[in-house]
């Protein structure tokens, strides 16, 4: 059978892969979903699309040894509402996303295209054997121990003995990951973008990137962390493939698990940051995941103990499985903030980051957020509820810790490829802890309150900048107006905080957390804080009401601590009503006791990408 014939027939894929393997249709292909593009018709105030842009199928290795046997192709279609069974339950996102990126680690890929494709060169290895058969979660754990930890976190990972040479990467590349992307995307129905990750841990310190493509004009193979685990070697591959006409952006994630690296005041050569460094840092980097299935990378309570709602999913565990506590160095948080120092005095700010979301999945199941369902996110590792209460995803956090990831969310004029992308690069994104939340966040010099939503939009784009955006030399202090909506079908909304970051004379973080506006008649007590919205949780039934809170709210504030001659950051976090924790519903389900070693309840929430604002 020939090998495009025996990929349709594996995956039943539709004819448009065919076309990957025919170039005059391939051709024919591209004008007719460019011409489907353009007729998607445009929304200059923007809609706010939903999706996952970090996704893990069976052609991760570590998927696959946890028993992912999702491809790409079937991690699309749950992505646009169709079952799929995971862990032998059928599992159904509900709603469908607006946009996936699936994003397997480019560093095992061909290792999983033998693995898998029959008539794969090294099918019949005896190594690909026993993993294709591997049952016990005993040689499960042992095999991504050796083959996956042991070999990323070594400082020189390579690949593994049953590797079967370059051809079978760069086939996995094109007739899988490409090839799935292009069968599943719809303008303007949902947009697949072509991406991967590139998977470095130089002693144990998380560094990953996933790199996103705005079209199908990509490499005829991807970078991995077998190429090199230098970030800065990274972004030179990235202007390689700039100039050879691919568009492309980069996404670090877990910055909590880095150990201080990602976020540390040297290059890789150990010397001082230069402008160069940051300007191409910023160029190729915008965005930064702010949580995932292993934790929220925002704050941590134990460091920000003024911040009331810095308790939040912070997986401890987290900390010492990296080898290390949680420092500050870590949190995006102080990224961002410590960014304005470095622009001063660089005159180019590296960390000039806008948030988006992520799953982290490795069961093929982009965006399976809901707190009610969640069965796991890591195949054997955590598919029971033995596991998830009492095991661990190896060597990454301990189950009752994990969490379901995070949404990612961005305003677009529109849902193709390259609107959702220039969100992107924009920073005009925002990310959600699972529920879909609508923040939107405008600043200007001098911008009206307002009560009408439509005219907040309208005013935020003809006088100010939305998020992602940068102020500059302004006179006075800066207005925002927020606005947010509750997911329709989830709890109602607390609050919405903007966070002002700056730094002091020595060049040290500050932050301060305001109360813009909140839900019902509670007023600030003497200590400037509002009191607690309350909580209607019954944890013996993991349930909730929506009796408190409001479905909607709208604000405005005026800096009243504002120094024009001093760089500033600005984000909007918007916070939920109390609900139960995925731990309580999955208790309550099987007839458990609730945990004692993590909340039972939880305040979901939604950050958005910074504002800057620039003295000059």
């Amino acid at each position: 059978m020939p090998k495009e014939d025996a990929i349709r027939y594996m995956f039943g894929v539709t004819a448009l892969v065919w076309c990957l393997f025919h170039p005059a249709a391939a051709v024919a292909q591209d004008a007719d979903v460019a011409a489907r593009e353009a007729a998607v018709p445009e929304n200059p105030l923007k809609s706010a699309f939903f999706g996952d842009t970090h996704v893990h199928t069976s052609f991760s290795l570590d998927a696959y040894i946890g028993g992912a046997r999702l491809t790409p192709f079937d991690a699309y279609r749950f992505a646009k509402g169709e079952d799929v069974s995971i862990n032998n339950v059928l599992r159904n996102i509900g709603r469908p996303l607006d946009f996936t990126a699936v994003s397997d680690h480019a560093e095992f890929l061909g290792e999983m295209y033998s693995t898998q494709i029959v008539d794969a060169p090294g099918h019949y290895q005896e190594a690909l054997a026993e993993l294709r058969g591997l049952k016990d979660i005993d040689q499960q754990r042992a095999w991504f121990l050796k083959y996956v930890v042991e070999n990323n976190r070594s400082g020189k990972p390579e690949h593994p003995p049953f590797f079967a040479g370059p051809e079978t990467s760069i086939s996995a590349w094109k007739d899988v990951v490409i090839a799935a992307a292009q069968a599943h995307y719809d303008p303007g129905v949902f947009t697949a973008l072509i991406g991967f990750e590139w998977t470095s841990a130089p002693n144990a310190a998380n560094m990953h990137r996933n790199v996103i493509f705005r079209d199908a004009v990509v490499p005829n193979e991807p970078i991995s962390g077998l190429d090199t685990t230098d970030e800065e070697k990274l972004w030179a591959w990235m202007a390689e493939q700039e100039a050879a006409g691919s568009t492309l952006l980069a996404i670090p994630h877990n910055s909590n698990g880095s150990k201080g690296q990602m976020f540390e005041p040297v290059d890789n050569s150990g010397n001082p940051l230069t402008a160069d460094y940051a300007k191409n840092r910023a160029k190729w980097e915008p965005l930064i995941e702010m949580m995932q299935i292993k934790g929220n990378s925002e704050v941590v309570a134990s460091l920000w103990s003024a911040d009331e709602f810095a308790d939040f999913e912070n997986a401890p565990s987290v900390g010492s499985f990296s080898g290390g506590d949680f420092r500050k160095e870590n949190f995006v948080r102080w990224a961002v903030t410590k960014g304005l120092d470095y622009q001063e005095k660089l005159g180019a700010n590296p960390y000039k980051l806008g948030f988006i979301g992520g799953t982290d999945t490795h069961n093929g199941t982009p965006s399976d957020v809901d707190e009610a369902t969640y069965n796991g996110s890591h195949g054997v590792a955590d598919g029971t509820v033995g596991e998830r209460r009492d095991g661990e995803i190896d060597g990454w956090v301990k189950g009752p810790e994990a969490n379901p990831g995070s949404l990612a969310g961005v305003w677009a004029t529109k849902n193709t490829r390259g609107a959702i992308w220039d969100a992107m690069a924009a920073r005009e994104s925002f990310v959600t802890s699972g529920p879909r939340i609508k923040p939107r966040f405008f600043g200007g010099a001098a911008l009206a309150a307002t009560e009408d939503p439509v005219a907040l939009v309208e005013t935020g784009y003809a006088d100010g900048v939305p998020m992602g955006g940068t102020l500059t030399a302004l006179d006075g202090p800066p207005s925002f107006n927020v606005h947010a909506m509750k997911d329709p079908e989830g709890a109602n909304l607390d609050r919405i905080q903007i966070v002002k970051g700056w730094v002091d004379e020595n060049g040290e973080p500050q932050d301060r957390v305001i109360d813009v506006v909140w839900s019902g008649d509670r007023q600030p007590g003497a200590d400037g804080k509002l009191p607690a919205v309350g909580n209607t949780v019954d944890t013996a039934t993991a349930t909730y009401t929506n009796e408190i809170g409001a479905a909607e709210l709208i604000g405005h504030w005026t800096d009243d601590d504002f120094d024009a001659a001093k760089a500033a950051v600005y984000y909007l976090r918007v916070i939920e009503i109390p609900t139960p924790r995925w731990t309580t519903y999955d208790a309550v389900r099987h007839g458990l006791p609730l945990l004692d070693t993590v909340p039972a309840t939880l305040q979901e929430r939604a950050w958005t990408s910074p504002i800057w604002y620039t003295p000059g």
